[in-house]
């Protein structure tokens, strides 16, 4: 029973953000700052993303040194639905239509927010699991996250075809899984690993999150095995930045050329642009989605019963290889649009499997500290990256797409030597687990 809570909790979680999601892109197409292309205002964007994380991180590490999970699991949600609130209150006609760059800020927060409370879920079902029970569990509630993240993107774009509705509601409708999430957290808390709370849950409802307050930053550097977990994060968000951030261009591109009878009318330009943005990408994050779900529910376990950790870690960077190499062969708009549904719907499956996975043998500071430090701050810092490679390979270089192409090929080959790094570590680090249970009993 446990375990169909969690599939059901992270299922609203992904709801909530496969809802604003597309409408971040939408009004992110609408935001006009001088001197930068509409690739540089995303690009940017996401970088910013890292130096807010840089300290909103260590806030959120003492805010687990201080109190239970549950609490922390309640506070952080909390916190995200009332921001989403308020900033439903910022679209044109509402009382805080007046703040300058808000889609800028929309952007950062939903970045935000998507990381933080996925990264806080599977730091939780870790902590509630345990290794080998997680090993066998994971991938089954990470069906529940590729099933959200589908029927999140297929509502959000049936909910706009209404009239009534409008893509900035999205928003305000997004709370309701939201909420819904965090009843369903306090209940697997108190049910425990088993549905009959023993002595080990009861004495987490009364224990910090994480016991100790070492920081994220000094557990990271502190261990090998945190530093390349990070590092292959850094990485990996990185090569999917720049595939995002090319598509993305592209899209552009071609809408404005599609719109360009209403250029006359800046207002209806607009508009009609940011809900064409809105429509394509919650096209695109449905069949993303699908094929995630495909993957998670057939595949996944599979993988990992016949090849284990080392060929679920290196799956989805061998479809990136191909997925590039096809790029920078033939870069024709509808082609890129298949391969980043192939790249993103495997990394949202099999690679997201695994890289929750690494942490089933880490202690409670590393799940609720480190964690969700490597999964926001380094998945975004891969994002600043991207965003430096546009800005060097646009304003200095000159590169071309297909230029762009090539770096994202030798950026996965990293990817590739850091996971065959981490799948000996592992290794390494779940036989140190075992023994230390052999020896405690």
């Amino acid at each position: 029973m446990t375990c169909v809570i969690l599939i059901s909790n992270i299922f609203l979680i992904l709801t909530a953000y496969y809802l604003i999601k597309p409408v971040r892109e939408g009004w992110l197409a609408i935001s006009d700052i001088k001197g930068l292309s509409k690739l540089e205002i995303k690009a940017y964007s996401a970088f910013a993303q890292s130096l807010v994380l840089i300290g909103i991180m260590p806030l959120y590490a003492s805010l687990a040194a201080r109190v239970t999970r549950r609490h922390l699991i309640l506070t952080v949600g909390g916190f995200f639905a009332v921001v989403l609130a308020l900033f439903w209150l910022t679209q044109p006609g509402k009382l805080l239509d007046v703040i300058p760059h808000i889609e800028i800020i929309f952007y950062l927060f939903v970045g935000i927010f998507s990381v933080t409370l996925v990264a806080q879920f599977w730091a939780f079902s870790s902590d509630l699991y345990g290794p080998e029970r997680g090993k066998r569990l994971f991938p089954i509630v990470a069906v529940g996250a590729a099933s959200g993240a589908v029927v999140g993107s297929w509502l959000g774009e049936q909910l706009v075809q209404f009239e009534a509705i409008q893509a900035f509601d999205l928003i305000l409708i997004s709370i309701l899984p939201l909420v819904a999430a965090l009843v369903l957290a306090g209940w697997s808390d108190r049910r425990g690993t088993y549905g009959s709370p023993s002595e080990w849950t009861t004495s987490r409802w009364e224990e910090p999150a994480a016991p100790s307050n070492e920081g994220p930053y000094r557990l990271i550097l502190r261990h090998r095995y945190l530093t390349a977990t990070a590092l292959m994060m850094l990485v990996f968000s990185w090569v999917v930045a720049s595939g995002d951030n090319i598509l993305f261009g592209l899209v552009q591109e071609q809408l404005r050329a599609d719109l360009a009878t209403l250029a006359s009318n800046p207002e209806a330009f607009d508009k009609a642009l940011r809900e064409a943005t809105t429509v394509f990408y919650g096209g695109l994050y449905f069949w993303v989605n699908l094929a995630s779900l495909v993957l998670q529910a057939f595949f996944v376990s599979r993988i990992l019963r016949f090849g284990g950790m080392r060929m679920l870690l290196l799956t989805t960077p061998f479809i990136s290889l191909v997925a590039y190499a096809t790029m920078a062969i033939a870069p024709i708009l509808g082609l890129i649009k298949i391969m980043k549904v192939a790249e993103n719907s495997s990394n949202y499956s099999v690679n997201n499997t695994a890289r929750h996975m690494l942490w089933l043998p880490t202690t409670k500071e590393m799940l609720y500290q480190a964690k969700p430090t490597v999964d926001s701050l380094f998945v975004r810092l891969g994002d600043g990256f991207a965003a430096l490679t546009i800005l060097i390979g646009t304003r200095v270089v000159k590169l071309t797409n297909q230029e762009f192409v090539l770096i994202n090929i030798f950026l996965v080959l990293v990817w590739v030597a850091l996971s065959v790094y981490l799948y000996h570590e592992n290794r390494r680090w779940s036989r140190a687990h075992e023994q230390l249970l052999t020896a405690s009993t």
